[in-house]
């Protein structure tokens, strides 16, 4: 993607930005170096950031308090993953990574307010970028809404770097965009007994293996083939040795759902069938059952809109398929309208994966048109 000479510099500077903050990554609600980093730069360039009880993270703003009220939303925090990219910048803090590219959201973002700041005067209300902590685990987001930062706000943009797309492709959707994400942990109390005399006990594994069967029914027999969701057992954890039967089996998972209706029938019927299982099995089935982010809901006016700038920052713009990763985002639309725009990073490795990389030849155009669409979104917010 091409820059404009004058850009360059700018271009130059966020580039290595991202690669400081590549290197240096931290886990959710730890991102102390991470806001240092952002505060100075933004302190650098005289960008107002508001004095907000956060600990980590920060909020910062462009414009005048006349007018609408327009946000752009970044994330900051890494996993806990080993990484095995390969780059010059690779992690220096062991078995943490910027493997989802918070690093590379963070940047843009850093750029569109840089870029935001040189036409302050001009602007018909005000910008916030939101540089949001701990969206990894979910918490980020409410913890910002807490503070009652977005209160006045008339809309809302954020962005995900998508590896399968590619570099100089702006991508979204009408609707829901990402799955609600929910994580369910199960404990099966028996009486273990030997391995020889199993008619002693009351096998919590035999339970537990009958129990996988049969939550697959929740999703297969109780909603209508056209609504997506899924269901996945991920951890079995019970015994400790070859010839005795335990007294519990332990067992994880995550649901994904793409409507509130399917959400909550799914839980449900989890809870009924597990009660089921504890009366016909004569064992005590405990659930632990943790709600994280809903869909991402797009409000399709915003979608058409912020994909009608695209091209204007050099994207193509396209509609693309719902996917069942997670995102917090979900909860600022639970307050206002908003669009989660995903933007082609390249591969070849998928989010979460160690390998996993960016392309930064979309780092700057991605600024760009953050910063664009947000003048863009205020003067449309200004003439109504």
């Amino acid at each position: 993607m091409k820059i404009a000479a004058e850009q360059r510099p700018l271009a130059d500077f966020i580039q290595t930005f991202r690669q400081e903050l590549h290197r240096y990554p931290e886990l959710s609600n730890q991102e102390f170096e991470t806001t240092a980093r952002l505060r100075a730069v933004l302190d650098e360039h005289q960008i107002r950031i508001l004095n907000l009880p956060l600990a980590t993270g920060l909020v910062a703003e462009v414009g005048k308090p006349e007018g609408p009220l327009v946000v752009l939303r970044s994330d900051i925090d890494a996993l806990p993953i080993s990484e095995k990219s390969g780059v010059a910048f690779s992690s220096e803090n062991p078995g943490v990574m910027h493997a989802c590219g918070h690093d590379f959201h963070a940047s843009a973002a850093l750029g569109a307010a840089i870029l935001l700041k040189r036409n302050e005067t001009s602007l018909p209300g005000r910008i916030r970028i939101l540089f949001q902590a701990a969206e990894e685990i979910g918490l980020g987001a409410p913890a910002l809404l807490a503070t009652g930062a977005l209160n006045d706000a008339s809309v809302i943009f954020g962005i995900h770097n998508d590896p399968t797309l590619p570099v100089g492709v702006v991508g979204s959707k009408a609707g829901p965009l990402t799955a609600g994400v929910d994580r369910f942990t199960i404990t099966v109390t028996g009486n273990g007994s030997h391995a020889a005399r199993p008619h002693d006990g009351n096998d919590p594994i035999v339970i537990a293996g009958q129990l996988i069967g049969a939550l697959q029914t929740v999703i297969a027999r109780n909603l209508p083939s056209a609504e997506n969701a899924v269901l996945s057992i991920t951890q079995i954890h019970s015994g400790t040795t070859w010839n005795v039967i335990p007294d519990s089996a332990w067992l994880e998972g995550t649901v994904r759902t793409f409507s509130q209706s399917a959400r909550e029938l799914i839980e449900r019927r989890f809870r009924e069938l597990l009660n089921g299982f504890g009366t016909a099995f004569a064992a005590e089935i405990a659930l632990d059952w943790q709600a994280g982010p809903p869909s991402v809901i797009n409000d399709e006016a915003w979608v058409d809109f912020a994909l009608e700038q695209a091209p204007a920052a050099g994207f193509e713009a396209r509609r693309v398929a719902a996917s069942p990763i997670g995102e917090d985002f979900a909860f600022y639309q639970q307050q206002l309208p908003g669009a989660f725009l995903m933007i082609g990073s390249g591969g070849p490795f998928a989010l979460h994966h160690p390998e996993f990389r960016v392309d930064d030849r979309a780092l700057f155009p991605t600024a760009d048109y953050l910063a664009n669409l947000a003048v863009k979104a205020l003067e449309q917010l200004a003439q109504r």
